[in-house]
């Protein structure tokens, strides 16, 4: 067979990819795979070396003589810096480059304080953990916000329900501190993704995964990737109204979203007006456990409600799998139970045969986990780490919406050691 000729096709970045995949992990699988000659494959692994972003690992089988080096991709050459935000708990880490978490803090914030706010809280954590492992490379940050985000700019577009987030491009605020690639998505989108890739990608290609905390939103996987839509709205099953929900007023300005009749907020108002003293989902819980009639009727009837709303989202999808996440279904497996109950009594035939509906495998975890993939996805790809290397100039790294595969409005940067400042 004729060697291929294209260098284009062979870059240092794609080079890398082969390495990541297991494809190629010697110096002669390399010249085999893509045709690139000694001196061209030994430039290439040569760059990768000096870049932290390969390493020379265990010796591989001799076929005579001196045994070949093997390669192998290097998860600890760099650092992401990750946030997942949500309504009332926000989770900042940093992971490797593999996706694996290295620290993390937890904590409690309001997000609708405003970016003004929790940016800089956000920033200066991040600041705490590097100051826990000098010399780390920063490569990239992600962030999974709870608003509707325009995902190739990184703006978040939520006017009727988080005003303060409103029109705000989140990426040039953090690259102004960390001046590294930012990208930034819906809170429950990466959650999808960080519990679809780390627990279901060898089973299922699609999904749909629900989030039921303080709010209600969903994220659909579809052959293996998120589904955004045109603008980034996929998944806002929250503003969804149902039938008999009461007359509620949800804080978008309609009646009945289901977000507004079987939410953890929900769920917590409909118990106090029936006589239930519950400060937070911990009383909830114990009154699950306890048996008692009232709570249970209350959680169930959330269930049925959300489940009206995930069976039309499963007959327009027909997902393998629903998963249910977030403090709610995490905690109270009556909603999960109505859940079920309303998805198979509404759903079409052909759409629950092989239907599993069942609790995040995750847990809080899936958020780091996504925002981290999310980031290593882009900055990994092969035109981005040609970009960044400056080793192929006419390459154009694109992300998946066709712009620029870096912090939109940035251009691609090296990587910036310890605090990003």
């Amino acid at each position: 067979m004729a060697r291929r000729s294209g260098p284009a096709l062979a870059t240092t970045g794609e080079v890398l990819r082969l390495i990541r995949d297991g494809e190629a992990v010697t110096r002669a699988d390399i010249g085999r795979v893509t045709g690139l000659s000694r001196p061209a494959v030994a430039l290439r692994v040569a760059e990768l070396l000096d870049h932290g972003l390969v390493v020379e690992d265990t010796e591989g089988p001799s076929t005579g003589g001196r045994p070949p080096a093997r390669l192998a991709f290097d998860a600890s050459g760099g650092v992401v810096l990750v946030a997942s935000l949500g309504a009332s708990r926000t989770q900042v880490a940093l992971c490797d480059l593999a996706g694996a978490e290295l620290a993390r803090t937890d904590l409690e914030i309001d997000v609708e304080r405003g970016p003004g706010v929790v940016l800089p809280l956000v920033m200066d954590i991040w600041a705490d953990l590097l100051d826990g492992r000098p010399g780390s490379a920063v490569r990239g940050a992600g962030l999974g916000v709870p608003a509707t985000v325009e995902f190739a700019a990184g703006r978040t577009e939520s006017a009727r329900v988080m005003a303060s987030w409103t029109g705000v491009a989140i990426p040039p605020l953090i690259a102004a501190r960390y001046p590294v690639p930012v990208f930034v998505d819906n809170d429950v989108n990466v959650v999808a993704m960080g519990e679809y890739r780390a627990a279901y990608a060898r089973e299922v290609s699609d999904l749909l995964f629900v989030k039921v905390s303080t709010r209600i939103g969903a994220g659909v996987i579809a052959g293996g990737e998120i589904l955004r839509g045109a603008l980034g709205a996929a998944g806002e099953i929250g503003h969804i109204p149902v039938t008999d929900g009461g007359g509620v007023l949800c804080r978008c300005g309609n009646i009945d979203c289901v977000d507004s009749v079987a939410s953890g907020t929900a769920i917590l108002r409909d118990l106090r007006a029936r006589g239930r003293e519950v400060s937070s989902l911990a009383d909830v819980v114990t009154l699950v456990r306890a048996g008692d009639a009232e709570t249970m009727t209350v959680v169930r009837r959330a269930g049925r409600m959300l489940g009206e709303v995930v069976a039309s989202a499963v007959n327009i999808l027909n997902p393998a799998v629903v998963v249910l996440g977030g403090d709610v279904a995490e905690k109270f497996q009556p909603l999960v139970s109505g859940v079920r109950e309303a998805v198979h009594r509404r759903s079409t035939a052909l759409s629950t045969r092989s239907l599993r509906i069942e609790r995040s495998r995750l847990g809080p975890g899936a958020g780091i986990t996504g925002c981290a993939l999310m980031v290593i996805d882009h900055i990994l790809a092969p035109e981005a780490v040609d970009a960044s290397l400056g080793a192929s100039p006419d390459v154009s790294a694109t992300s998946p919406s066709g712009g620029p595969a870096r912090a939109p409005g940035h251009a691609a940067r090296r990587p910036v050691a310890a605090r990003g400042s």
